[in-house]
């Protein structure tokens, strides 16, 4: 959904134009390419699916705002239908300790966070009050659609043999994207944002610092510390 930018990651209304209409496709797309699918329990897997893109991407904290227990609407999600990843630190050693999650596909990520969590507004035909929205929240979403664009590139590239990111049991410090070279013993550890001007490449130190201390990894790599921006792709 970056396509929705300018050159200098502001959102381009005239792009959100496109689906910012009664009769758009987009409205009720992500609704008609899952309804069939889930059947009668839709209504269920919809406020799972919109409560990981709006940041809520824990089981423990979607279990304790829908009030029952999702466990095998998510196994079922991320296994049967591919819709969420699960997503834990790097070298995290326990499969279920820290797990975050995301919604695999960045169309139904965009849909699930601004059109069907407000589906009200479409309902009152706010749609110039659900462009604000998107112009409001676009920024916070858009960095984290940026972060996933980069690893994308990595990989692509055949340069690394480790693509991942880090993030303590507190949520304190997070480190956007590590890429090693495991046959040359060689890592950088990036910190990621829109512009260039919010890089803070001290605080990324401190970051990889810690990450050596709570890991042990990569101690006798070559490291190095890179940010990363709209600019640079």
């Amino acid at each position: 959904m970056l396509y929705f930018c300018n050159r200098n990651g502001e959102f381009r209304t005239d792009g959100f134009d496109t689906f910012d209409r009664c009769n758009s496709y987009f409205i009720p797309e992500g609704k008609n390419m899952l309804i069939e699918e889930f059947g009668r329990d839709y209504g269920r897997y919809f406020d799972i699916l919109k409560l990981i893109a709006t940041g809520h991407n824990t089981r423990g904290n979607i279990e304790g705002i829908l009030h029952v227990e999702v466990s095998g609407y998510m196994t079922r999600l991320e296994n049967d239908y591919g819709l969420i990843a699960k997503n834990k630190p790097m070298f995290q050693k326990s499969a279920n300790k820290n797990i975050v999650y995301a919604v695999s596909d960045l169309f139904l990520q965009f849909w699930f966070r601004f059109i069907y969590k407000y589906t009200y507004f479409i309902e009152a035909n706010a749609y110039g009050k659900l462009a604000e929205i998107v112009v409001r929240d676009y920024e916070t979403y858009s960095g984290k659609v940026l972060e996933r664009w980069f690893k994308e590139v990595m990989r692509e590239s055949e340069q690394y043999t480790h693509i991942d990111s880090w993030w303590d049991r507190r949520g304190e410090n997070e480190i956007d994207i590590i890429a090693a070279d495991d046959l040359e013993k060689r890592v950088t550890f990036y910190e990621v944002k829109r512009q260039r001007d919010e890089l803070d490449m001290k605080l990324l130190e401190e970051k990889v610092q810690r990450f050596k201390e709570a890991t042990g990894e990569y101690g006798k790599y070559e490291t190095g510390i890179a940010g990363l921006c709209m600019e640079d792709m």
